[in-house]
């Protein structure tokens, strides 16, 4: 039975199947814990800074040692069910590089959170940067968002706070009506009024920062053709930003383009922090 765009449950399912797409996942996921352990010893930070009442509702920052430097929020993958902040510290060495602080977020997982929460908890932990930009040595008016996977689509939720001036949603999900009919949903539960809630595509501001949109080009098909299409809406109603297709990157390799001070994202960030 087709279920979306022309395919049923089982190409459905292998249509968001990163881990599966890609034979070095876990290869990519050993590294980044193995660079992220590397750049704690290497770099000043402040772990588990909470921002929220509840266990995961922490962050982790990591300071420029400048003062008044911007700020970019890091969201972490793992389609909304896994993953935690600890394992992407490495993403800060692109950053930290030219002068940005970055603070990597956590969050409650599904299915013990449902996507009302999760969403709640990740504006909570944009809020509370802008709040608290002496106690960081941050600038209010200069904080960013970027996110990697659901993180990107996370990042797209996030931009509704009129403090964040720019976001970089990397490998995003834009519309969750698949995730809803796929096998994601098991422990998503995600309802109609969710989806429509919660899907970016359908809430496109009046106005808004600029964001630029990034996918790599070996993605599987539909992450490529959601970047595309988000990106295509964003622009097409007026809104600053652009689409950005890495060539030869997969869902994991593209984080690498953020994590060297002279990667592709790096640059990109780069771009929007001086924008």
């Amino acid at each position: 039975m087709t279920l979306y765009r022309g395919m049923d449950r089982q190409h459905l399912d292998a249509a968001y199947n990163n881990g599966a797409a890609v034979v070095r996942a876990p290869e990519w996921r050993a590294k980044w814990a193995a660079d992220s352990e590397r750049i704690r010893g290497a770099r000043h930070h402040r772990l588990d800074i909470r921002f929220g009442a509840t266990a995961r509702e922490r962050l982790d920052f990591y300071s420029a040692d400048r003062p008044h430097a911007p700020t970019l929020v890091f969201i972490h993958g793992g389609y909304w069910q896994m993953n935690d902040k600890e394992n992407f510290h490495f993403i800060a060495k692109g950053p930290l590089a030219h002068g940005i602080n970055v603070a990597i977020v956590e969050y409650t997982l599904a299915p013990e959170a449902d996507m009302d929460r999760i969403v709640a908890e990740v504006r909570r932990a944009v809020a509370w940067l802008g709040d608290h930009p002496r106690e960081l040595g941050g600038d209010a008016s200069r904080l960013y968002v970027t996110g990697h996977s659901a993180g990107g689509h996370l990042t797209a939720m996030a931009m509704a706070d009129p403090r964040v001036k720019g976001g970089m949603p990397i490998s995003g999900i834009f519309e969750l009506e698949p995730i809803r009919l796929c096998y994601l949903n098991e422990k998503l539960q995600l309802d109609l009024t969710q989806t429509d809630r919660h899907s970016p595509m359908r809430h496109l501001p009046a106005r808004g920062a600029p964001q630029i949109v990034a996918v790599g080009a070996d993605e599987l098909p539909e992450l490529v053709r959601q970047s595309k299409d988000y990106a295509e809406a964003w622009v097409g109603k007026g809104l600053p930003g652009r689409y950005l297709a890495l060539a030869g990157h997969d869902h994991f390799s593209i984080l690498e383009e953020l994590a060297e001070p002279d990667g592709l994202l790096t640059k990109a960030l780069i771009e929007l922090v001086a924008a």
